[in-house]
């Protein structure tokens, strides 16, 4: 069983479910779950975690993103997006120089309404569920962050551009949003995830690493996949990281507390909270403890057995 994390390239056609069923049967392992939804008609890098690593999609669900979009002006849908029914046009007459300062005036926080077609639950129910039966109920709006906009070129009514933006940020709606700000309307016409950086691990997965489905497939042919896979720990480079001895081994292995002297390496003082990567006896990776500082000693936070 492959056990880490690996950077896949989501073609278009392809839900994010789709990617994980079919890994299961290229790898031929259950235990595989992405750490977050590419629209079907999206591409990019779908951050994948394998085996033990299951674990740590929670984590990297936190996480901020680059996508680059392409914007079709004077439109609107109901996916808010290419593939959806057509609900209005209008003509473009607004100006180039005007298209640029709206855009840019979305940098920073923001309140958005989500899409309909999206997979948030209202009262147990997704709400694009509700969207195919036809229904559109009010949606509370989330407040999410725009980092950055760099606009890549204007040739009207198609605005292409990229955005670095925080988790929960539908580009679609902020596309909706130029749209109406701009008072022709607005959908997006592609989008491609070109970078996933997960802040809390410190990890950034890029497009130009990520491999196609059939790639993994030559790779498992090959017997080089396990090079394209980063291990659990490499995930977090900016932890500490000590050895239990041999004495401490079994209470790491059941996930026990530990101290000071149950580890090998002189140990610094650690701030209330602070994350530890916890190797066993023989150097391998076992666990991410928690430092207590009241109680001076560090409490298992992920094992991973």
């Amino acid at each position: 069983m492959f056990d880490g994390v690996i950077n896949i390239y989501k073609e278009k056609g392809f839900t994010s479910f789709d990617v994980v069923a079919k890994l299961r049967g290229i790898l031929k392992q259950k235990k595989i779950g992405h750490t977050g939804t590419l629209d079907p008609d999206a591409e990019g890098v779908l951050v994948v975690c394998l085996g033990k690593a299951t674990k740590l999609c929670d984590v990297l669900t936190d996480k901020n993103k680059c996508y680059e979009a392409t914007m079709q002006l004077g439109v609107t849908t109901d996916t808010e997006d290419s593939s959806g029914t057509v609900q209005s046009k209008s003509d473009v007459t607004v100006s180039e120089e005007l298209v640029q300062e709206v855009i840019l005036s979305f940098v920073g926080e923001y309140d958005q309404i989500p899409p309909m077609y999206s997979a948030i639950k209202v009262n147990g129910k997704k709400l694009y569920e509700l969207a195919r039966q036809g229904k559109v109920i009010e949606r509370e709006p989330r407040r999410v962050t725009v980092h950055e906009i760099q606009i890549e070129s204007i040739d009207l009514p198609y605005v292409r551009f990229m955005v670095s933006c925080s988790k929960g940020t539908y580009i679609r709606s902020l596309c909706r949003d130029i749209g109406a700000k701009l008072g022709c309307g607005a959908i997006m016409e592609s989008l491609v995830r070109t970078e996933v950086n997960a802040e809390e691990s410190g990890a950034v997965f890029t497009l130009d690493e990520a491999m196609k489905l059939s790639e993994v497939e030559q790779a498992v042919a090959d017997g080089t996949l396990s090079s394209h896979i980063l291990p659990i720990d490499q995930m977090f480079p900016h932890l500490l990281h000590y050895t239990v001895t041999d004495a401490a081994n079994s209470r790491l292995l059941n996930g026990n507390l530990l101290s000071r002297q149950d580890f090998t390496e002189a140990v610094a003082d650690p701030a209330d909270g602070e994350q530890t990567l916890i190797y066993d006896k023989d150097g391998m990776f076992k666990a991410i403890y928690r430092y207590q500082k009241d109680s001076g000693v560090w409490k298992a936070d992920k094992m991973f057995l």
